[in-house]
């Protein structure tokens, strides 16, 4: 099994990452490099926290190696290498190899590899990225032009600060630094930024993330929050197509006023590609009677006014689909909370939806979830499942803040998490080493990961479901992720004492510490930032319980969820007024739709068998009129029950009237139904030939 658990845990966080980024992320309208940007810089990430346990059983198992071949023989059933434990080490616990043991050599390299990669993304390629999706050019030429001027601030910052620093020691006798401190002092910054960042966020979710869970047990607060959404996001989707409308006038006057022949005609042509398919139709090509343009009488918009209303068009159409996708996500999950509040004074357990799912269930699914299932789940057994999962996550969250508070005291331990540890290394129960490592990173991670897909800064950076992130957003999750992994993985060493700068012992590190460096070569972050900032989690945790920050940005104006606020009453009834109005409207449609289908099923099929029979049988021995009295006779006969055939059909199935406009139809509509001509979106026919151009 030597390298097998390594091999396992790459390829199931690859599908992990894939999987997520696939959930936020639209892998057929976003562009090649953002995504494969974004899916590196989370894999690495996740793959950080997935491995790092292997890394401390590997390294405990080398400690004791190590330690059995410095010691006599006498003394080998008391080895000392491991922390200098309190009590002997029983000698019927030999110094065995682990089952996911990986040899040495390779986690230095794999580590080596998987951070460097992670910082050149966060630092470097994510943030240029940024720019370049988020930039109205016209050309590759001009994207990455837009996009160098942008990041000249935020590079020009961080080599100032590191030109300054080099000044200083080159000039200060007593400093002498070689390669290797200048790298560490580099990490050390660059973890300093990260473990700043990371104790704000895992402060929040330390506390938000039990409390949703409890919440999420009462069905009355959810159904109050799901109306506050509502309101809120209505307001959010009338002003997205407030501004949808406002930047489409901008293009249609545009549009009209460069015609076909301008040399910025491509520009505009480009522009028109990223509408919406209705605005495409409204507007077309503006080419009537081939009007020349004339550079002398009339003023037309600059490429530089172009690049702006493109880069106002690109946002406004993907803030406007986003709102209409999320709309119709939260009244699907408002009409399930209130027909799970009526279900649950049900006397036959038997879970009755009021809208039936449009999309066929799997059958497999269907047979074992069925109505009285779910009924029991979501009436009986999901709060309760929910309360348990709460104060589960919340003793966690105690223990987190308890060893945050303690860990730098080495003697005697307090840290829970290093107590945990070293009692399985007594023992060499690498199993138990392992699970313990990996629920309690895993634990910090998801408090802090989680904070990041929650988080919204206005419309700037806001990570949404369903496909409807933006490209900006998705690379700024991974430039965020980059930077906080690092750090956490640090504090959960220094949580566990298997930091020699937390521990203060002469042991050997593990690989992801040799990489990262011995932080004495800077004693006031090691001995003084590292230690106390993470203390600091105690009063973001208050903060969070209180509410502190939601009632500062409710005062500010920014309206959030509070129980005890008349602001959050009228935006819950608003919100229910919403809800009750959208639940009107589709009843009407699907009684509409009931109601036609009754119509056809009843009457269609009887006044085919009825017009069938009433077919007139002409005796061949009376036929004795002319053949052009005949077709005259068949051809009118013909024509009239054609004619009231198609009367019917059309009533039932709601035919559109004919385009009299239109250049080409025929006397029957149902029959150029399946031929009719569709309009939509020509620019959309131009497809995307090279990886540098725009979705």
């Amino acid at each position: 099994m030597s390298g097998a658990a390594l091999g396992l845990e790459i390829v199931f966080v690859f599908f992990l990452a894939l999987f997520l980024l696939h959930r936020y992320g639209d892998f057929k309208k976003q562009h090649r490099l953002v995504i494969v940007g974004t899916l590196l810089a989370w894999y690495l990430c996740f793959l950080i926290v997935f491995i790092l346990p292997l890394d401390v059983s590997t390294t405990i198992y080398n400690r004791c190696k190590h330690a059995a071949a410095n010691s006599s023989p006498s003394e080998n059933s008391n080895i000392t290498g491991l922390y200098t434990p309190a009590t002997p080490v029983p000698s019927q616990h030999p110094c065995f190899k682990p089952w996911s043991y990986i040899p040495d050599g390779i986690m230095p390299i794999f580590w080596r590899v998987v951070y460097w990669t992670s910082q050149f993304l966060t630092w470097i390629l994510l943030p240029f990225m940024q720019s370049y999706a988020r930039s109205g050019g016209f050309s590759i030429t001009g994207k990455i032009k837009t996009a160098l001027i942008e990041n000249a601030i935020y590079y020009g910052t961080y080599l100032l600060i590191f030109g300054a620093f080099l000044i200083y020691v080159a000039v200060n006798p007593h400093l002498h630094l070689e390669w290797n401190q200048l790298q560490t002092i580099g990490i050390a910054a660059a973890n300093t930024w990260g473990l700043f960042l990371l104790v704000l966020l895992l402060g929040y979710g330390l506390v938000e993330i039990p409390r949703s869970y409890w919440n999420g047990a009462k069905r009355g607060y959810l159904l109050m929050k799901t109306y506050f959404k509502a309101a809120k996001l209505m307001t959010e989707k009338a002003d997205a197509e407030e501004t949808l409308e406002d930047v489409m006038e901008e293009v249609r006057k545009v549009n009209e006023s460069i015609k076909y022949n301008h040399p910025l005609r491509k520009c505009v042509d480009t522009i028109l590609k990223k509408c919406p398919t209705e605005y495409q139709e409204k507007m077309g090509r503006n080419m009537d009677d081939y009007e020349d343009f004339d550079e002398k009488h009339n003023t037309y918009p600059s490429e530089k006014s172009l690049v702006k209303l493109h880069k106002q068009v690109i946002y406004s159409v993907q803030r406007h689909r986003r709102t209409q996708v999320q709309w119709q996500i939260l009244l699907e999950q408002a009409f399930y909370l209130e027909d799970v509040a009526k279900n649950e004074t049900s006397a036959t357990h038997q879970f009755v939806h009021t809208f039936q799912s449009p999309e066929p269930e799997n059958r497999f699914i269907q047979y074992f979830y069925n109505p009285t299932v779910e009924w029991y789940w979501e009436c009986l057994l999901r709060p309760w499942f929910y309360r348990i999962l709460a104060v589960v996550l919340s003793i966690f969250s105690v223990i987190v803040v308890w060893s945050e508070c303690t860990f730098f005291s080495t003697t005697p331990v307090l840290s829970l998490f290093a107590v945990f540890i070293q009692l399985a290394e007594k023992t060499y129960n690498y199993i138990y080493i392992e699970i313990a490592c990996f629920l309690s990173i895993f634990f910090l991670s998801i408090c802090v990961y989680s904070t990041v897909f929650r988080i919204r800064v206005f419309n700037y950076y806001y990570l949404a479901s369903h496909h409807q992130t933006d490209a900006y957003s998705l690379l700024f999750s991974g430039m965020l992720f980059c930077r906080l992994t690092p750090p956490l993985c640090l504090n959960f060493l220094g949580l566990t004492h298997m930091d020699s700068s937390i521990s203060h012992k002469n042991t050997q590190p593990t690989a992801y510490t040799s990489i990262m460096g011995s932080m004495k070569v800077l004693s006031f972050i090691a001995d003084g930032f590292y230690i106390y900032y993470p203390m600091l989690v105690v009063i973001l945790c208050i903060a969070t319980y209180f509410s502190l920050g939601t009632r500062c940005l409710n005062l500010l104006g920014f309206q959030q969820f509070m129980g005890d606020n008349d602001m959050t009453s009228d935006l819950v009834d608003e919100g229910k007024e919403l809800i009750r109005r959208e639940k009107r409207k589709r009843q009407r449609q699907e009684e509409g739709e009931h109601r036609r289908r009754e119509w056809k099923e009843r009457y269609g099929h009887s006044r085919e068998d009825s017009t069938r029979n009433r077919n007139v049988h002409i005796d061949p021995k009376e036929s004795n009129f002319s053949d052009i009295n005949t077709n005259r006779s068949a051809s009118k006969y013909t024509r009239a029950n054609n004619r009231t055939e198609r009367d019917r059909i059309e009533l039932l199935q709601d035919a559109e009237p004919l385009d009299f406009n239109a250049e080409a139809f025929t006397d029957d509509p149902l029959e150029s139904e399946s031929g009719r001509y569709q309009p939509g979106g020509r620019y959309l026919s131009m497809s995307r030939s090279r990886i540098f151009d725009d979705v």
